[in-house]
């Protein structure tokens, strides 16, 4: 795991919602945006399993996932990959439930997807632009 440096975590929670790009176990890309994430740590982002389809899926056969975070002002973008992990009980579970029913009681949450944090990338533009930063 990495620690994610403020800047990235500042720049994440600006955003809404979040790209989130997974791959079958084949190689084929799928890209969801994601409207509930919780930044459990520094090397953890929790997501609510509300309406994961093809998501799911890959991610069940190839764990690897990536966000990209960007703001205008400060002028940030950051691409984070990590491992995602699936629960349905639990303190985790529990929490991004209550985040999801404070935004809309309405919705239900299958499950909590736990993304470990294992490379944090530059992603705005200019000679930087692929760095690994974390």
């Amino acid at each position: 795991m990495v620690k994610m440096p403020q800047e990235v975590r500042e720049t994440l929670e600006k955003q809404w919602p979040h790209p989130l790009a997974t791959a079958s176990a084949d190689g084929k890309p799928n890209v969801v945006y994601i409207g509930i994430l919780n930044v459990l740590d520094d090397e953890t982002l929790v997501l609510a399993d509300n309406y994961f389809n093809k998501t799911a899926i890959n991610l069940e056969s190839n764990p690897w996932a990536s966000i990209v975070c960007w703001t205008k002002e400060p002028k940030r973008s950051y691409q984070i990959k990590g491992r995602v992990s699936f629960c349905d009980e639990g303190e985790i579970f529990d929490d991004i439930v209550d985040t999801v029913y404070r935004r809309n009681p309405k919705i239900k949450v299958r499950r909590a997807a736990i993304m470990k944090i294992e490379e944090i990338y530059e992603a705005s533009s200019g000679a930087s632009a692929g760095e690994r930063i974390a």
